[in-house]
């Protein structure tokens, strides 16, 4: 049945759209409706917006602040966002000019390695001390609040207050006996503890140093759309930079 369908449409009239008359021809092609919706619908697209700016324009504080007074400039092609200039250490200018990504992330692995090994021989209970926290007590009377001995009520020495790991009580501490330590032991333990925080702080300095030569290689990529700052570098951190999505296969 289809087939006798299409063998019935070959003899018939071709239908031709209604051209320009000729007295209109400079005008060009004679617009059809579709053409005309398409035209109509963006008109009014823009009228819309056109009318929700001006009652932005209407609505506004002339002397309210906002960043963007500050952080543009106006120039003739209109305004531009004013680049802060990233802010680095004495140290990582060194170590940038004159190494390249790969030295920067070998030398962080070796010094990643160093301070895990050091962390499984010390045990480092002092740093729980550092972390403030709140610890409540409840009482029955105002007058247990005003007379409360926070030794007597933990069982321990007053010295040993302000920590929070091994905190011994009065019964263990007559019973402890302690080892004799030489203070040369002591002065030996003070060392590695002062090497590993010189490695902690040194491995972070790579790692930010890591951080903005990688952002560094990505920029000088010009095949790719140039991305908008965010946030500019500082000594403590790399700069913040946000691309264009693009979907990948």
């Amino acid at each position: 049945m289809s087939s006798w369908k299409k063998a019935s449409k070959t003899n018939q009239k071709t239908h031709r759209e209604r051209h320009q008359p000729e007295a209109r021809a400079h005008l060009g092609l004679l617009e059809k409706k579709k053409d005309y919706k398409k035209r109509s619908n963006d008109y009014h697209r823009k009228q819309k917006i056109l009318k929700i700016l001006r009652k932005k324009a209407l609505n506004k504080n002339p002397d309210e602040f906002y960043f963007h007074m500050i952080n543009s400039k106006m120039l003739a092609s209109g305004h531009k966002e004013k680049i802060k200039p990233d802010t680095h250490t004495p140290e990582q200018l060194k170590i940038m000019e004159t190494k390249d990504l790969k030295y920067v992330n070998y030398k962080r692995t070796i010094e990643h390695k160093k301070i895990d090994k050091m962390q499984s021989t010390l045990h480092l209970l002092d740093s729980a001390n550092q972390v403030r926290n709140n610890h409540t007590f409840f009482v029955e009377s105002t007058d247990e609040v005003k007379n409360f001995n926070l030794a007597a009520r933990l069982d321990t020495h007053p010295s040993l207050l302000n920590r929070k790991t091994n905190r011994i009580r009065n019964s263990d501490l007559q019973k402890l006996n302690l080892p004799d330590v030489s203070s040369e032991a002591l002065q030996e333990k003070k060392k590695i503890y002062n090497e590993l925080e010189k490695r902690l702080n040194r491995e972070k300095e790579l790692s930010i140093i890591q951080q903005k030569l990688e952002i560094k290689k990505f920029l000088k990529d010009k095949t790719a759309k140039k991305p908008k700052q965010i946030k500019p570098g500082t000594k403590d951190a790399p700069p913040v930079y946000k691309w264009e999505y693009k979907r990948k296969k």
